[in-house]
C-alpha cells in the first residue's frame, strides 16, 4: 500500500494499471490518431496536399493500419503480460448485475468491477475494430487479390467503422477529461482507494482480498 501524505488528509493510492499496459494504451492511441488524421484527406480528396502530399499520407495510414495490433499484441505476451492478461478476462466476464446496469441505461444498481460496463464495450469495440479494420484494409490495399464484390463489401464495412471510431473515440476522450481520477490512472498507474470504493467496489474489495490490502504501486 502506497500512503502520500496531504495538507488535509491521507490517500491512499491503488495500483489500477502497469507500465506496460500504459505503453500499450499510448501506442495504440497514437496509432489510431495517425490513422483518423490521415484517413480525412483518404475519405475528402480535396484536403490531399493541404498537409502533406498524398502518398506520404496514404503510406502512413497504411503502415500505422498494419501496425496497429502490435501494441496489444506485445503487451499480452510473456511475463510482462500478466496485468493485461487479468483485464482481458475481466473484460470478458459479465455479471446479471452489469447487464442489467446496461438494459437501465445506468439506472440500476452496480458494485462495479475495475471496469464498468460501458468502459468492457468500449475495450471489445476497440478489439474487435482493430481486426475488422486490418482485414478490410488489406483487402483494399491489396485489391487485385478479391473480386469486384468483395472489395465493394470491404470499402462499405471500412468507411461505416472508420465512421464508428471517430465517435468512440471522440466519446471516449470526453468521458475521459470529464473524470480526472481515472485519466490520471492510464498517466501514472493509480487511483485513489476513495474513488475506486466509488467507480470500482468489487474491485477493490477483491484487491484488499487478495493481499490483505490495496495494489502497491
Amino acid at each position: 500500500m502506497t500512503v502520500t501524505q496531504t495538507t488535509t488528509h491521507h490517500v491512499v493510492r491503488v495500483m489500477r494499471f502497469d507500465r506496460v499496459q500504459r505503453a500499450a494504451h499510448w501506442a495504440n492511441a497514437a496509432l489510431f490518431g495517425a490513422l483518423m488524421f490521415t484517413a480525412i484527406p483518404l475519405y475528402f480528396g480535396s484536403f490531399f496536399g493541404v498537409v502533406l502530399p498524398r502518398h506520404l499520407i496514404e503510406q502512413i495510414h497504411l503502415w500505422c493500419g498494419l501496425a496497429l495490433p502490435i501494441p496489444i499484441i506485445v503487451s499480452l505476451l510473456g511475463p510482462w503480460g500478466r496485468g493485461m492478461r487479468r483485464d482481458v478476462r475481466r473484460v470478458n466476464a459479465w455479471t446479471r448485475q452489469e447487464i442489467r446496469w446496461l438494459q437501465t441505461r445506468g439506472r440500476s444498481p452496480l458494485e462495479a468491477d475495475k471496469f464498468n460496463p460501458g468502459q468492457k464495450l468500449n475495450a471489445i469495440f476497440i478489439g474487435a475494430v482493430i481486426l475488422i479494420m486490418l482485414v478490410t484494409g488489406s483487402m483494399l490495399q491489396w485489391f487485385r487479390f478479391f473480386s469486384v464484390s468483395l472489395r465493394q463489401g470491404a470499402t462499405f464495412v471500412h468507411d461505416a467503422f472508420a465512421f464508428a471510431i471517430f465517435a468512440v473515440v471522440i466519446g471516449h476522450i470526453t468521458m475521459a477529461i470529464t473524470h480526472r481520477d481515472a485519466l490520471r490512472s492510464i498517466f501514472k498507474g493509480w487511483v485513489s482507494e476513495q474513488w475506486a470504493a466509488v467507480h470500482a467496489s468489487r474491485w477493490l474489495k477483491e484487491t484488499r482480498d487478495g493481499d490483505g490490502s490495496p495494489d502497491a504501486r
